[in-house]
């Protein structure tokens, strides 16, 4: 990584939030509580991914410009969710200014995966209760629940309950962070819908059907599925240099859809590290955007792991797999 003046904090323990593995939690005994499915999701997920299959044949359709700007409402989006709702808000794996963070919650209104607030609970009760009946995604229910199977039926009971009682006391004193929950669903038809359809068609004579398909439909859905991967894939296939004990893997493909994320066994091991590998700026976008926003002081005190600490995990619970570099 190029010396920008960055002077990333160590990590220590006692920095611990509620994303911590909670090895006391143990599974209710007896038949699991029946699957209730939502009809209402299902319709709309259906009726969204028809809508960008349609949208990814208008593609040869679109102009060099709307493919432009499709990509960059993708980056901005996805860092929505990244930069944001992951590393700032979930982790508070390094420190954000107020315009970062009022740029962060209009990106995550374009990225449209819930509002901050509750994207961040639901992620500390992942990372708390992985692969257990109280993690909202647990991908041990198999692929297809962890992907997109747990936005389509209710919740668990244990992940309701888990998640009224978890500490989120840093979340409700963020202004921008409520802020945003109050006007989530105006922000979202405005940064999702509304902002990616209108400036194509604005500035360089786009047809609003071209533009509402490609840079909104398919663009929205490219980005829920490059972060359902996340839930899904990297915590099925790849290799576990860091923890052979837990199920989340190191995948080049996941961290390459979603700019950054798809080193998941390092970030389950060390949850803190902002930039959830041990290699920088190698494969993360996400990690050269908060790097960037140190650089011009709007963001601060990134968070990061000790070599020796890796090295000394790597030993002690590694699966032999590990490359340094």
């Amino acid at each position: 990584m190029p010396d920008m003046d960055i002077k990333p904090a160590v990590w220590r323990p006692e920095q611990s939030v509620e994303d911590v593995f909670d090895t006391t939690y143990k599974e209710k005994e007896g038949p699991k509580p029946p699957v209730v499915i939502v009809w209402r999701n299902v319709v709309l997920m259906t009726l969204l991914h028809t809508a960008a299959l349609y949208g990814l044949l208008l593609v040869p359709s679109a102009s060099v410009l709307t493919l432009f700007w499709t990509f960059a409402c993708f980056v901005v989006s996805a860092l929505g969710i990244t930069a944001g709702a992951h590393r700032l808000w979930s982790h508070r794996s390094y420190k954000g200014s107020l315009p970062l963070r009022i740029f962060l919650a209009f990106a995550n209104s374009m990225a449209f995966q819930n509002d901050i607030y509750e994207w961040s609970r639901d992620h500390r009760v992942h990372h708390k209760y992985s692969e257990t009946d109280a993690d909202p995604h647990n991908a041990v229910r198999g692929f297809f629940f962890s992907h997109i199977g747990w936005l389509l039926v209710r919740k668990h009971p244990d992940v309701i309950e888990k998640g009224r009682k978890l500490e989120i006391s840093d979340l409700k004193a963020d202004k921008v962070v409520m802020f945003q929950r109050r006007y989530y669903k105006p922000s979202v038809l405005l940064m999702c819908f509304f902002l990616p359809m209108f400036v194509p068609w604005f500035l360089w004579g786009e047809s609003l059907w071209v533009a509402y398909f490609v840079p909104t439909v398919l663009r929205y859905t490219l980005v829920l599925n490059s972060t359902w991967l996340v839930n899904s894939a990297a915590h099925m296939w790849g290799n576990r240099p860091y923890d052979s004990t837990i199920n989340p893997r190191e995948n080049r493909f996941v961290t390459f859809s979603a700019i950054g994320e798809g080193f998941h066994n390092y970030h389950h091991t060390f949850p803190f590290d902002y930039a959830t590998s041990e290699y920088g700026w190698k494969l993360n976008l996400t990690t050269c955007f908060i790097d960037l926003m140190c650089f011009l002081r709007l963001a601060s005190d990134p968070k990061r792991v000790s070599r020796d600490a890796v090295n000394a995990r790597v030993q002690r619970t590694g699966d032999g797999s590990h490359r340094s570099g």
